[in-house]
């Protein structure tokens, strides 16, 4: 290749990646405004409440038209608004479909907040929570992930839901047997205070009432296990991400879900196409590889991961190459896939195991080394090259095909 074709290689790539940087960055600054827009509008709405809270509110020409009951209940359920708006943030941050839904409920009810708070401090609110509006609606396809809790975690919300409903509907009909209680919400606010263990004791059964206070023993039971348990079972596969995350390795829940799967060993310059084109198919995957930046990287995008060597046969047991559907070997060094194809071999002899030689003279014997199928890319791109440059349709049409591009 002559001097000038590499320059002009050289500037096509570098146009194309600018490109596809710029289509990148574009899609990420759209996004990223809807979401600091929806933490600006949590931040707010906390912000304004406190403040409506602690001075009553701050008179204003239009207070004539709020009800003061609205007004003072209307601090409370703002700052409650933007703690909802700071979970509903987070899972627009991770992509999430219902994080979107859920804000897309939160911002109108956070502007119709700040108009009944009656405060110049509520305008700033008000103000971004209408401009969020658009903005998360231009956005809406960008939200795209799926949310599915498991079992346990939806066993542990309705019992946790049914708990809370136990304590206040059953010592609302039991009122009469309890001292403070007169409203549901009363009764509410007796379930919270029983189940964080406060105990402020402005609430209680009646001391001569045994039925008030078998009731109030069970409502403390309930609550309390409930609490516990939707605690650890929420939170725990939330902290185990994150430590995963920080070293880069798979989760207990990732393994478990691991079944008719692909097992990516190393990383190399195959493996985001191999990456790409498996997501696209749907199909499960996880990788192992022994570079801890790469393995991190791919953990933040939610890809199931090990750090680790993957001819050991540890990591290959905890990705599950039993219940595996197939291998593949493709990382730069045909002698560390060599040594990982007979790794897998050893563990799941009936495994259909692919792997890419860098090296031609290697295919035969990665082969050797248990490979059921090997595939030289250099060689196949050499050819196909080679057949287009002097005008054989099939290659350019195969090419195209490779390359998941329409064919004319």
């Amino acid at each position: 290749m002559s001097l000038g074709s590499q320059r002009d290689s050289t500037n096509i790539n570098s146009l194309l990646t600018h490109l596809s940087a710029m289509e990148w960055t574009h899609e990420w600054v759209t996004v990223r405004a809807s979401i600091v827009l929806t933490f600006a509008v949590a931040i707010l709405s906390i912000i304004v409440g406190l403040i409506h809270i602690s001075t009553g509110g701050v008179d204003s020409p239009l207070v004539m038209y709020v009800p003061d009951a609205v007004r003072r209940a209307v601090g409370f359920t703002g700052t409650l608004t933007g703690f909802m708006m700071l979970g509903s943030a987070y899972t627009l941050k991770k992509r999430f479909r219902v994080g979107w839904y859920a804000t897309a409920v939160l911002l109108p009810i956070t502007a119709i907040q700040g108009l009944l708070q009656v405060s110049p401090f509520s305008v700033p609110l008000v103000a971004v929570s209408l401009i969020s509006v658009p903005a998360l609606i231009y956005n809406r396809k960008r939200f795209d992930r799926t949310f599915s809790p498991s079992p346990t975690q939806l066993a542990a919300g309705v019992a946790l839901v049914g708990a809370i409903s136990y304590g206040t509907f059953g010592s609302f009909a039991l009122r009469d047997e309890f001292e403070g209680i007169s409203t549901l919400t009363d009764s509410f606010y007796y379930t919270i205070v029983t189940a964080s263990t406060v105990g402020y004791g402005d609430i209680h059964a009646a001391p001569e009432s045994e039925l008030g206070q078998l009731f109030a023993i069970s409502s403390l039971l309930m609550n309390v296990a409930a609490f516990a348990v939707a605690l650890g079972v929420l939170l725990t596969p939330a902290i185990e991400a994150q430590l995963s995350k920080a070293l880069g390795r798979m989760t207990e829940s990732q393994f478990n879900i691991l079944d008719d799967h692909v097992i990516i060993l190393g990383y190399g310059e195959l493996t985001e196409p191999i990456i790409e084109n498996l997501t696209s198919t749907e199909t499960a995957f996880a990788v192992i590889t022994t570079h801890e930046s790469e393995a991190r990287r791919l953990s933040e995008r939610e890809i199931p991961v090990l750090t680790a060597d993957p001819s050991d046969e540890e990591p290959l047991q905890r990705a599950g190459i039993v219940d595996a559907r197939a291998v593949i070997a493709a990382t730069n060094n045909d002698a560390q896939d060599a040594l990982a194809i007979l790794t897998a071999r050893q563990l799941n002899p009936s495994l259909l195991i692919v792997a890419a030689a860098t090296q031609r003279e290697n295919v035969a014997k990665l082969r050797r080394a248990g490979a059921d199928r090997v595939i030289s890319p250099a060689t196949i791109g050499g050819r196909l090259l080679a057949n287009s440059a002097i005008g054989k349709r099939d290659a350019e049409d195969a090419s195209k095909q490779l390359l998941g591009e329409e064919i004319d």
